[in-house]
């Protein structure tokens, strides 16, 4: 449960929030370049996506 929680409010886009998780208070701005990684979260029932460093 506790690995949901944390993707629900880390890093799942909210639209009441313009996008943002409810962990994110500020905008962040996203690389449009670059290698995307996938994340698998709940033993790969949800993917999370970033650009990897």
């Amino acid at each position: 449960m506790n690995e949901y929680l944390d993707h629900y409010n880390g890093h799942r886009p909210h639209q009441a929030r313009g996008q943002r998780p409810p962990d994110h208070d500020e905008p962040v701005m996203v690389p449009m370049v670059g290698r995307i990684e996938r994340h698998k979260v709940l033993g790969g029932a949800i993917n999370e996506y970033r650009r990897a460093a």
